[in-house]
């Protein structure tokens, strides 16, 4: 038996943990309908989502997805739920001017909102909790970089975030391997799977019908809307929304060379006992770090395991492969997990931008929102929301994502080349701690 076989439970799946209370559905034999006023493609948080606002509008909805519904990301995040945008509150000002980094700070607060206020007006049992988050800082660089960004208590950021120190530490996580951090308090934890599985059925219920197994091998534009070759037939359509973020293909080549395809692991642990995961997770918090290559992890719903995540590969890999790299560095912050073995390991797919900001959009009634860049969670759903809203006509302002550019580079088709270098120089910021 090799080191890295002994790393796995039993009982180990080579699958999502969510999958085990919410399995993916068996293969749909739904028929493709002739026509639809709105084709969306995806059925994830962004697609549903839109499709939602859609049929409850009365627009005759049909959402097609390749694989089963919510196959890619939607199921295969860590639900973690926070307000979504990456850049600074100084960046943003730099590159769009302070009224338009206010709105944009603004909407990564509202997509956390919007999550929250759906799953409790839906009635949706996902077992979902406003924990907050710890981020730590993983060298006194970032600690103090953080602590000044705190201060920094500007317009449209109101997070209520507050610092705690290394000697502190431990009233928020049981490990030394941080210089402190930083807690936002707002944000939440969600069960993946469970929310996919309630948010499907909202979208039935409102009317709109889904149809897996059922790629789209061609989108084409006519007089009268678009007309979409599929695995089960053509479909003609007035409205067609892409909701397809990492899983973006030659479909639609605009938007394929604007997103950048990243492969992203997670493992759960096998269940751990109580009184090990209340001294490492006393707060039951959503935890992330400072690194560019970030690590994200959080106890289980029901705080018997442990879901850890991060990018330890440039490619979907076998997950008995990128399994054990995350179990050590797992075990690293944590020493006292020591011989703790992995019961699930499985990747996804997100999307990154070269801006790292999400972007939505409207192109004569071809709409998409993508682009997430591993905060999906929240902002897809809040997005796909908008698009909805807009292909039916209720809301027509898409927001800000809308209104900054949504730029590529040149000789970029989709095929992320320039990774395993930019990959390499981000470790290398890591251990200097720049």
């Amino acid at each position: 038996m090799t080191q890295d076989s002994e790393c796995f439970s039993a009982d180990f799946k080579p699958a999502p943990y969510w999958w085990d209370a919410s399995p993916r559905q068996p293969d749909d034999l739904s028929k493709l309908p002739a026509t639809a006023d709105v084709v969306i493609i995806g059925s994830g948080y962004t697609g549903l989502h839109a499709a939602v606002q859609t049929a409850r509008e009365g627009l005759d909805t049909v959402v097609v997805d390749a694989e089963a519904a919510g196959f890619g990301c939607s199921t295969r995040n860590g639900g973690q739920i926070s307000t979504s945008v990456k850049p600074s509150y100084s960046t943003l000002c730099e590159r769009y001017g302070e009224a338009l980094a206010v709105r944009i700070l603004k909407e990564g607060q509202a997509s956390l909102h919007h999550v929250r206020d759906f799953v409790s007006d839906e009635g949706i049992d996902c077992s979902f909790d406003e924990v907050g988050r710890f981020h730590g800082a993983h060298t006194a660089r970032q600690y103090d970089k953080l602590a000044r960004e705190a201060e920094h208590r500007h317009p449209g950021f109101e997070t209520g975030a507050f610092m705690v120190s290394r000697d502190k530490q431990h009233s928020e996580l049981g490990t030394d391997a941080y210089y402190g951090g930083i807690v936002f308090p707002r944000h939440s934890s969600i069960d993946p799977g469970k929310y996919h599985a309630g948010l499907v059925g909202v979208a039935k219920a409102a009317g709109a019908a889904i149809v897996s197994q059922c790629r789209v091998n061609d989108l084409e534009r006519g007089p009268q809307g678009f007309e979409l070759s599929t695995d089960k037939g053509r479909i003609r359509a007035g409205k067609v929304i892409i909701a397809t973020n990492g899983y973006t293909g030659p479909l639609s080549p605009w938007q394929q060379r604007r997103v950048i395809p990243i492969g992203s692991y997670v493992i759960a642990t096998e269940e751990i006992p109580a009184e090990t995961m209340d001294r490492l997770f006393p707060t039951n918090r959503i935890l992330s770090d400072t690194r560019k290559l970030v690590y994200y992890y959080r106890p289980s719903p029901d705080r018997k395991r442990i879901l850890f995540g991060g990018r330890v590969s440039l490619q979907e890999t076998d997950p008995r492969k990128s399994g054990p790299k995350l179990l050590a560095e797992l075990v690293r912050l944590f020493p006292d997990l020591k011989g703790t073995r992995i019961s699930h390991s499985w990747a996804g797919i997100v999307a990154f931008t070269f801006d790292t900001l999400m972007h939505c959009g409207e192109d004569n009634n071809l709409f998409y929102g993508m682009g997430y860049c591993g905060s999906g969670v929240g902002m897809a759903g809040y997005l796909g929301a908008k698009l909805g809203r807009a292909a039916a006509g209720v809301d027509t302002d898409l927001g800000a994502f809308s209104e900054i550019p949504f730029r590529t580079r040149p000789f970029y088709t989709g095929n992320p080349w320039f990774l395993a270098p930019s990959v390499a120089a981000y470790r290398l910021r890591d251990r200097l701690g720049i």
